[in-house]
């Protein structure tokens, strides 16, 4: 383990611009997503499933119908905290302006020193739960796939701060990285669940509040949440089928990001409420998504998929029947969930070659 790095606080375009000449990796999409259906589910994803059913749904359908009562969100974290880290792995704590984030390293992967690839990894949990902690065996897994140092932002979370804060701090991760000598075209941005809203919605602000030409390699997302509305959701036939998420917790979650928000403000007035689905414009990253099958959140991953392939966004889903969400945290023991995160290694490393 290192010290703990400080990182200053910056201004907007406080890092130095992308140097110009680089063309792109990669071609300009035809407006249409390429999807690819895996094969169905082993014993162990059926099994690992079936445990999702049994215990998370019906702890979370409780939670929904009282979601404003002190729940220790904060616990999974963390009792996560007793899971040892992968032998060989190197974590380093960083301050950020308003929180922490961990450099993890695989073992074998070389140091973060502005040469190489980089992941930015936003960790999942509905915006209120999990960290490093909880995503630490995925991240490292990661890590060693793609060949590259991640940079997971431990953002601050609803309810007591807005999902707009959790946004500012995955930017000032992003400053971070820059600051320390990474191109965009080194940088991916890469999430699960909510941290997949983050991913995109990060992506956004860099082509909006950034420097000219700032476009990260590419984009990775796990079972992404990316729209906070739920209309689209709620109409689709997965909710039923759905390992973990009842239909009633999407409604809580939007009633919590609301009042998070609201209590925000933002010059002079309460934090809007972010819809990353309707900010998506040519130049964004190129794209995977890896998504179960049965799950409600394949709405997202689909409806995403086809408006960023409209905008001419390379981008590739990857659909895996009969999986939890975010199934990619039970691997070694499933054996999808390893073969996805080497995909989604092989994918990383494509990009920023």
């Amino acid at each position: 383990m290192t010290a703990p790095s400080k990182a200053a606080s910056v201004s907007r375009a406080g890092f130095v611009p992308a140097k110009a000449g680089k063309a792109r990796k990669f071609p300009v999409s035809d407006g249409a997503p390429v999807e690819v259906v895996e094969d169905g589910p082993s014993l162990a994803g059926r099994l690992t499933s079936l445990a999702a059913l049994l215990t998370i749904r019906p702890t979370l359908a409780i939670g929904s119908y009282a979601p404003r009562l002190p729940w220790p969100w904060g616990l999974v974290d963390f009792v996560a905290r007793v899971a040892r880290p992968a032998p060989g792995t190197i974590r380093a704590t960083i301050s950020l302006p308003n929180c922490t984030a961990q450099l993890v390293r695989a073992s074998g992967v070389l140091a973060a020193d502005g040469k190489r690839s980089v992941v930015l990894y936003m960790h999942g949990g509905a915006f209120l739960t999990c960290g490093v902690n909880s995503h630490g065996r995925l991240v490292t897994a990661l890590s060693g796939y793609a060949d590259s140092p991640v940079l997971m932002v431990n953002y601050r979370m609803i309810p007591k701060h807005s999902v707009g804060e959790a946004l500012d701090d995955c930017y000032d991760a992003y400053k971070w990285l820059r600051l320390k000598g990474y191109e965009p075209d080194q940088i991916v941005l890469a999430g699960d669940s909510a941290g997949g809203y983050l991913a995109l919605a990060l992506a956004e602000k860099l082509r909006r509040d950034g420097l000219e030409g700032e476009s990260p390699a590419a984009m990775v997302t796990l079972s992404p949440l990316f729209e906070i509305d739920n209309e689209t959701r709620a109409n689709h036939p997965n909710i039923r089928s759905d390992a973990m998420f009842p239909s009633r917790a999407f409604y809580a979650l939007v009633d919590l990001v609301k009042e998070a928000a609201g209590r925000r403000l933002v010059d002079g007035k309460p934090e809007e409420v972010y819809e990353p689905l309707d900010h998506i414009e040519p130049g964004l990253p190129r794209t995977l998504i890896h998504v179960s099958g049965s799950e409600v959140l394949v709405s997202d991953a689909r409806k995403a998929a086809r408006r960023l392939a409209a905008a001419g966004v390379p981008v590739e889903v990857r659909v895996w029947p009969g999986q939890m969400h975010v199934f990619q945290l039970a691997a070694p023991a499933v054996p999808e969930a390893t073969r996805s995160l080497k995909q989604i290694g092989d994918y990383i490393r494509e990009a920023t070659w």
